[in-house]
């Protein structure tokens, strides 16, 4: 089927308008009745009903969309399609939840017992959806691009608009409460901590597992359980492209080490895929964890976007993984997430996305890219001032790889740059070796967002943390107090003491001296 008919493109445009102004007819006004909810800036019936107007449109605009979802030779184009069809699925089910937790704070899909920090977190989520949906476009054929962007444009005005109407709550959380997700169980919290986890399945290459691929046993893990499902992967390479879909909540992967259990692939945006579809591993499903596993993707520079994770799972904890790649290696594509001695390698914007992601204790290595090529660790992406993401990094040490090394004076490594307007990043109590450009960080296209963004650096250490000629942008800040850089502590920023207990990882809830 080939989008050619002047008439039908012209029906299906107006298909478009006429759906979002169907939306838009309830404005999304503020109210004075707080009833029963302190964290929402609007009564919770007027919030519930501007959440279900605006799933109604993304299912709408689903099923608009679905008539393109196999019309395409082109592998770009046709993968686009399919990347907007499982985000909207997935900005609907993020907004059920939301809708669920507003109504019924003690029910089962409130996260943290924090409503504000879940719906801020949700909402942002929904944001990042079309943005992702509408980059898989780039370098296609424009029709459908074009018939797509008006519908997705309305979409994020009317969240943005929800996002607004919830109110940050800014309180100190004490983890001997107890105050853990109702859908983790008690005999489920020391699980990391274990050397004699009793897995649920068991992927081996030689045949002495239950499965011979990742895949399947993740196929075989119940939907949307309330106990963790342990697949424990035997050491080997593993190649293949696993991806946990959202019905798939609370799956724990359990591998013999970074250096022992890889999961590999090669897909990449040369090669035709989007930047979203390129991940060797991508998960959505709440609650994930893994363990002692690298994920790598082998495509390497001369191939541009290839990623090697991707996630989108609220709280979800990669502890002593490895993540791999090249250009764009690890995307933390949306929702909380918490790295902890991880060693994460790449070149350009090789850890991007709107999540709020949490790095302690892990190894920062800039590899060796294309001649001439500029490294930036970072490029954060957020669009929206009242959205809670961002990257901190704590105790990690910057570093260049191996093969990078005898290259650093002739090669320039930067923290990071900023991919959207309110891009976010910190890196505090740190180590960076002399692979840090003196400037530290790098312009995206001339002056943008240069005072919009907030980057921030405290009690840095090594050769590349000298401060005397960093950047002089108005959104550039060197702190030299802990009580500036708080915020963006495991225990404030992703709320970790009311989550990560019950996982068993080691942590660092706030600063130490």
């Amino acid at each position: 089927m080939a989008v050619s008919s002047p008439r039908y493109r012209s029906a299906l445009a107006c298909s478009f308008f006429f759906l979002f102004f169907l939306a838009l007819c309830t404005p999304l006004t503020a109210a004075t009745d707080f009833a029963g909810s302190a964290c929402l800036g609007v009564s919770p019936a007027h919030f519930a009903g501007s959440l279900t107007q605006v799933i109604t449109a993304i299912k709408q605009l689903t099923s608009i969309l679905s008539r393109f979802s196999k019309p395409f030779a082109d592998l770009r184009l046709a993968t686009a399609v399919a990347d907007c069809l499982d985000l909207l699925d997935l900005s609907s089910d993020v907004l059920s939840w939301a809708l669920s937790a507003s109504q019924n704070p003690k029910g089962r899909h409130n996260s943290t017992g924090e409503l504000s920090s879940d719906l801020r977190t949700w909402l942002s989520a929904v944001l990042a959806h079309p943005q992702t949906c509408m980059d898989g476009f780039e370098g296609t054929n424009g029709i459908v691009k074009s018939l797509v962007s008006a519908g997705i444009g309305e979409v994020v005005s009317l969240v943005e608009q929800l996002l607004a109407q919830v109110v940050p709550v800014d309180d100190e959380f004490d983890a001997s409460k107890g105050q853990i997700p109702s859908w983790v169980k008690p005999r489920e919290r020391k699980l990391l901590q274990s050397s004699g986890v009793s897995p649920d399945a068991v992927v081996a290459l030689d045949g002495s597992g239950n499965y011979g691929t990742i895949m399947d046993a993740v196929l075989a893990a119940p939907d949307y359980s309330m106990k963790r499902f342990v697949i424990y992967i035997k050491k080997g390479v593993y190649v293949e492209n696993v991806e946990i879909k959202k019905k798939k909540w609370n799956i724990m992967m359990v591998g013999d080490g970074m250096d022992a259990t890889v999961i590999s692939g090669n897909r990449s945006y040369i090669d035709g895929w989007t930047t979203f579809r390129s991940s060797t591993f991508a998960v959505s499903g709440r609650g994930f964890i893994a363990r002692d596993i690298s994920f790598q993707n082998t495509a390497g520079p001369e191939k541009h976007q290839a990623v090697a994770l991707r996630s989108d799972s609220d709280l979800s904890v990669f502890y002593r993984c490895g993540i791999l790649g090249f250009q764009d290696s690890l995307y933390t594509h949306t929702m909380r997430q918490f790295f902890r001695e991880c060693r994460i390698t790449g070149t350009v914007d090789f850890i991007f996305g709107d999540a709020t992601a949490m790095f302690q204790n892990c190894l920062i290595q800039a590899k060796k890219g294309l001649p001439n090529q500029k490294n930036t660790i970072t490029a954060h992406g957020r669009k929206d001032p009242n959205e809670p993401t961002g990257f901190s990094f704590q105790f990690c040490n910057v570093t260049a790889d191996s093969d990078l090394a005898p290259l650093v004076s002739t090669t320039q490594t930067y923290l990071g740059r900023p991919w959207k307007t309110y891009s976010r990043t910190v890196f505090m109590q740190s180590f960076m070796s002399e692979v840090i450009r003196s400037e530290g960080w790098l312009e995206w296209n001339g002056d943008f967002a240069l005072d919009t963004l907030y980057y921030a650096e405290y009690l840095n250490t090594g050769a590349g943390a000298g401060i005397a000629n960093r950047v002089k942008w108005r959104g550039y800040h060197a702190f030299n107090d802990s009580s500036q850089v708080s915020n963006f502590t495991v225990a404030k920023f992703i709320e970790g003491n009311l989550w990560l207990p019950s996982t068993g990882v080691t942590y660092t809830a706030a600063f130490t001296v």
